[in-house]
């Protein structure tokens, strides 16, 4: 991996960190503004309700994340099969013509010393 493989790999960690601890910090306000409407709750049971509620955000970013990168996977895997079937097909043409081309100058080579 050289060097601007790696910056831009570091830039992608970057940003996904990042995003993480936004949408970490945004279910802490969420959270916090919740159990600050409820009147009812202990300190206990408000702490009890936001570690619930973080983990829960947690395991939702943790799926959304894991279907994101199968998705992507999928979608490679795709491109790979196609881009292999073009390339496939890409050769198959050029060797065709290539043929004809040498059928082409052998007869036109034939023809001329007749």
């Amino acid at each position: 991996m050289d060097a601007s493989e790696e910056a831009a790999r570091g830039l992608t960690d970057l940003e996904a960190f990042l995003y993480w601890e936004a949408h970490v910090q945004a279910a802490h306000r969420h959270v916090a503004e919740f159990t600050a409407r409820a009147p009812g709750l202990t300190q206990e049971q408000k702490m009890a309700v936001e570690r619930w509620y973080l983990e829960e955000q947690r395991h939702v970013a943790r799926t959304v994340t894991e279907h994101i990168a199968d998705s992507i996977s999928v979608v490679k895997e795709q491109h790979h099969i196609r881009f292999g079937r073009w390339l496939r097909g890409t050769l198959t043409a050029m060797v065709l013509i290539t043929v004809a081309m040498i059928g082409l100058c052998v007869a036109v080579i034939v023809g001329t010393s007749s």
